[in-house]
């Protein structure tokens, strides 16, 4: 019997994406998998049923998962939502690990296999699977345009009849994925833009899509791609020098974050008080506290006269292609052991071994369960 694979509408509040895309529908039917949807599912994505090929499409989240092997989400399932998860099967999202452990024991009480994709190893043969880094891609690009468009200035020079404007500057704080992305798009529309990451590495990135680094002599090169935490002295040496960027900026955009812990606060009260009159912070670091430390997670707050924007689910904003690149996640997750429409995992593979969060009724995942303070 082929493997079901099974799709619902995403419930959290202002969730537009879906985790099977046209596209990526028509592989799943390729390797043998009979595909299950709720009805509009990928609506909110601009994905219209008739735009699907070979899948049953049927009324409510309970009928699309009865009987279904392998579900696939982009966000957490509600407590809810998990009981109507057939005992056993497969759960495959971002599953925020680090936030819940009633969710996680509701997963287990079920014996669900639930892969996190937060948790997906840092790997070369693991970029394709990189759900991070292609939905902080989204969110990075999504912070140039916020910052533009709140903007007082024009981000580009303009030579007019009326004189010469000079172009915006942008600070960037955070030279990841998202912090790139915005770098790049920061600089199409024409401003003059800075960067700042603690990883050393990050300067030759930065430099490369015509930013400026800036170099407060501070590195915390970590591992896995992360930075890691500072030093109290680290810190203190960092905001010094730091500040006279943030002071100089008309508009800052953050994108610092530690997985499953607190964004660090890198922009601090009084370096917003020396900020420019009018200027702008977005922080895209909202959603896990903030980089700034007068962020209100989404709102729209104004502090000393500088307006902070602190947005949330920004991918979420251009659904399409989020959720076009996050199904091509899970499918280049998920195809290497789907043989014949039936699922078969190799457990000494370091990607899944990586990526599982619970299995066989219990949570797996050793550093989930340090956070949580089950180890």
């Amino acid at each position: 019997m082929s493997l079901t694979l099974a799709v619902a509408r995403e419930s959290a509040d202002g969730e537009n994406r879906t985790a099977l895309s046209p596209e990526t529908a028509k592989k799943f039917a390729a390797l043998g998998t009979r595909l299950r949807m709720e009805q509009s599912a990928g609506t909110s994505s601009h994905f219209l049923d008739p735009d699907y090929t070979g899948v049953e499409f049927v009324p409510g989240l309970t009928t699309a998962y009865a009987g279904a092997d392998l579900v696939l989400r982009v966000t957490p399932p509600t407590l809810a939502e998990i009981a109507a998860l057939p005992e056993g099967s497969v759960l495959i999202g971002l599953l925020k690990p680090y936030e819940s452990r009633e969710r996680l024991a509701a997963l287990n009480a079920r014996r669900i296999t639930a892969f996190a994709l937060e948790l997906l190893p840092r790997i070369s043969r693991a970029q394709s699977m990189d759900a991070l880094s292609s939905q902080g891609a989204c969110a990075g690009y999504q912070c140039g345009l916020i910052a533009a468009a709140r903007c007082t200035k024009f981000f580009p020079m303009l030579t007019t009849a009326a004189g010469t404007i000079r172009p915006a500057r942008v600070l960037v704080i955070g030279a990841g994925v998202a912090g790139l992305q915005a770098i790049a798009t920061c600089k199409r529309l024409g401003a003059m833009v800075e960067a700042y990451d603690v990883r050393a590495a990050a300067r030759e990135q930065i430099e490369s899509l015509g930013a400026k680094f800036v170099d407060t002599g501070v590195s915390a090169d970590g591992t896995g791609g992360y930075a890691r935490e500072l030093t109290a002295e680290e810190k203190a040496a960092q905001a010094e020098k730091l500040a006279k960027a943030v002071a100089a900026a008309d508009v800052v955009i953050t994108t610092a974050a530690i997985p499953g812990k607190k964004a660090p606060v890198i922009i601090t009260r009084d370096m917003v008080g020396r900020m420019k009159y009018g200027a702008i912070i977005v922080d895209m670091a909202a959603e896990s506290g903030g980089n700034c430390e007068l962020t209100q997670p989404g709102e729209h707050v104004i502090a000393n006269d500088v307006n902070i924007h602190g947005p949330l689910n920004l991918p979420s904003r251009m659904p399409t292609h989020a959720s076009e690149l996050y199904a091509k996640n899970v499918y280049n997750f998920l195809s290497p052991w789907i043989k014949d429409g039936q699922l078969n995992f190799d457990w000494t593979d370091e990607v899944l071994a990586g990526t599982v969060l619970c299995k066989d009724g219990a949570t797996v995942h050793a550093t989930v369960k340090h956070v949580l303070g089950e180890a």
